[in-house]
């Protein structure tokens, strides 16, 4: 009599873990992720007002994995970390690399994308570097991040090099480059691609995907691909440091449309290539 006692107080103490649980995620129900809605092929916006692109579409199919009902919307890259802090929104999916630095001020899922980036210039000054090569250099660490850039860095000695504000890049290039060239920040990567265009900036450095899609017959990638540690673990979706049961639900969801090959898919449908991490 008294072990049934305990077994069922044991049964009604675990169902409570587990509806206490449920309860978590649903009240996290109407999961509002935010796009840029300018980043090409990450995201864009189209004219009807909705969001397209890759993360858009594997940010749905998350969604319906996990049994959450989610809204999108559009905000400004360089406010995002406040603003999900905040509670303006819950999700940041915007090509967003998982640093050390980043995780201090949020959490993370898994990746669901790869990185590497390249720099560019305007095509009428592309000949300024032929010489560089091309190829994939990885860099693990800023230690020997200016030894793998050598050839950049006497490329653009003298030079200015613009970049969006609040990314990865603004300590990369500041890091590597500030010592010998101009470094101009931009809010917004379409006011930085002007102004490259136009010629009031000589080069910029920026995701090797986003520039394929975007360079089109004014830009040039010049120098090799860059690779490796240097830009983080990859691109996750972030989230506020206490929503964990909605983290571990996206990092079951993202699990999922790697192991079926959606996530391959979606890849090679929006970005023209596979950056599903490996």
């Amino acid at each position: 009599m008294m072990n049934n006692r305990i077994l069922k107080r044991a049964v009604c103490l675990i169902g409570s873990l587990c509806a206490l649980a449920t309860v978590q995620l649903a009240e996290a129900k109407d999961v509002v992720i935010a796009f840029e809605g300018s980043y090409t092929p990450w995201n864009s916006s189209n004219p009807d007002g909705t969001l397209g692109g890759f993360e858009p579409a594997l940010a749905k199919v998350l969604c319906e994995r996990a049994h959450l009902s989610c809204k999108q919307i559009a905000a400004d890259w360089d406010s995002m970390i406040p603003a999900l802090n905040t509670g303006k929104f819950d999700v940041i999916m915007d090509g967003m690399a998982i640093t050390d630095s980043r995780r201090q001020a949020i959490d993370f899922s898994i990746p669901y994308a790869t990185v590497t980036s390249s720099f560019v210039t305007a095509k009428d000054h592309a000949a300024d570097f032929a010489k560089l090569g091309s190829g994939l250099v990885t860099i693990k660490s800023e230690v020997d991040a200016k030894t793998a850039l050598a050839a950049l860095r006497i490329a653009l000695k003298g030079k200015v090099i613009g970049v969006q504000a609040a990314t990865t890049y603004v300590p990369f290039v500041r890091s590597n480059f500030a010592d010998i060239a101009e470094i101009r920040e931009y809010r917004s990567s379409k006011d930085r691609d002007l102004d490259l265009k136009s010629g009031r900036i000589d080069a910029s450095v920026e995701n090797t995907v986003y520039l394929l899609n975007n360079a089109g017959s004014d830009l040039s990638l010049i120098g090799p691909v860059i690779g490796g540690k240097i830009w983080g673990e990859g691109v996750g979706m972030g989230l506020r440091k206490s929503d964990t049961a909605l983290r571990d639900a996206f990092d079951k969801a993202i699990a999922s449309v790697k192991a079926d090959g959606t996530l391959s898919r979606l890849s090679l449908q929006y970005m023209k290539t596979d950056l599903t991490p490996r």
